[in-house]
Parts: structure tokens; sequence; C-alpha cells
């Protein structure tokens, strides 16, 4: 990366290359806690996250107990168990339906909100989902910030996630992030990525 190009950017080098270049997705973890001052950190940040209408979808488990972790582990991929048994800690990110709840406090300037996403759970659905995916973009972010590396994972049966951490029926599971202090065999190696003329068109 150029002098020219870092100076475009508000951040530091440093700040850069944490939250960005040299994060990486970690695989394995320290059995250093994370502490509950650590996570009310890293959500102060991501409640800044966009979303439509303030709607702020996400909701959020975090997994620490062994107790916790036994009822998980079995409901991962199996390439993923053993990383969720061993992470520290484990944020089961979930987009509420029900959202729509909150608009009154969320979106003042629109004293309708509620009521138009009340009146469409399939399009209030589909509107959690996406809204919760911006907001984990942030979580992963803001885990990042914290000097803590973050596992993002997919692979899991979200249903029953879903069904065992949020039982209300209310809520779908998008991803799970182990989260901690890297382990020195927490990377793989780092894949290709895509160029910025191989992505972005500018009209």
């Amino acid at each position: 990366m150029t002098t020219v190009t870092q100076d475009l950017l508000a951040l530091d080098e440093d700040a850069q290359n944490l939250l960005f270049r040299e994060a990486r997705t970690a695989n394995a973890f320290t059995d250093e806690p994370i502490s509950d001052e650590q996570i009310e950190a890293i959500f102060d940040l991501v409640k800044w996250a966009p979303t439509a209408m303030n709607s702020q979808p996400l909701r959020v488990v975090i997994v620490r107990s062994e107790e916790a972790k036994a009822r998980l582990v079995p409901l991962m991929a199996e390439g993923n168990q053993a990383k969720v048994a061993a992470a520290p800690a484990v944020a089961l990110l979930a987009a509420d339906i029900d959202f729509h709840e909150e608009m009154p406090k969320l979106f003042p300037p629109f004293p309708g909100a509620r009521d138009m996403f009340e009146a469409d759970e399939a399009s209030r659905a589909s509107s959690a989902e996406l809204n919760a995916g911006l907001q984990i973009g942030y979580a992963i972010i803001g885990i990042r910030a914290a000097g803590l590396a973050a596992g993002p994972m997919t692979g899991m049966d979200a249903d029953a996630i879903s069904k065992e951490f949020f039982p209300d029926g209310r809520h779908r599971v998008l991803v799970a992030i182990n989260m901690g202090k890297p382990a020195d065999n927490a990377w793989y190696d780092r894949l290709p990525r895509l160029e910025q003329d191989e992505v972005v068109e500018t009209l």
C-alpha cells in the first residue's frame, strides 16, 4: 500500500492493520477469559451500526459457561465443534423477527413504523435478517477493536441453535462468533482477495 493511499484514510496505519489487513479468522484461542467489561465495550461500539429506519434487530447471547457450551457444541458442524469448545466465549448473533415492537422508541420521526412492519411478517423477517447482517459486520470489527480475535462461523444447525438459545421462536441465529486471544496456531494461510478492478465499477 502506498503512502499516498494511506494518507487518504482517517485511521492511522496501526488501526488499519488491526481492524483489516492483519485481522484474520481465528481457529484456536488461549484460555484467557473474556470479561463482562470487554463484552460491554465491544457492544458499545457495535450498537452504532447503521440499520434501516434505525431498526437494530440484532440480538446476542454470549456463551461462556461449560454448561452452555455443552448445549451448543453438538449443534455446530463437526469441524467447528472443537473450536467452540475451546473458545473463551462464543457470541450467537440472531435477528429478532419482532424488532418492530421497539420502533416507537428507535424511530420516533415515523410513528407508524411499528404498524407498517406488523402488517407483513415475511417482509419484516427479511428486513430483520438483512439489517442484523449489517450489525454482524460491525460485531466482527468491534471484537477486533478490543484486541481480540474473531472466528465467525455459519457451519451449524442454525434452526436448532435458535430453538435452544432463543426458545421464544421469534429469533433466527445467523452466525456464531468465537472470541478470544488467538493462540499461536490460530491462523491458516491467508487466502487471496479480489482486487478493486475485479469487483468495483464506477459509472
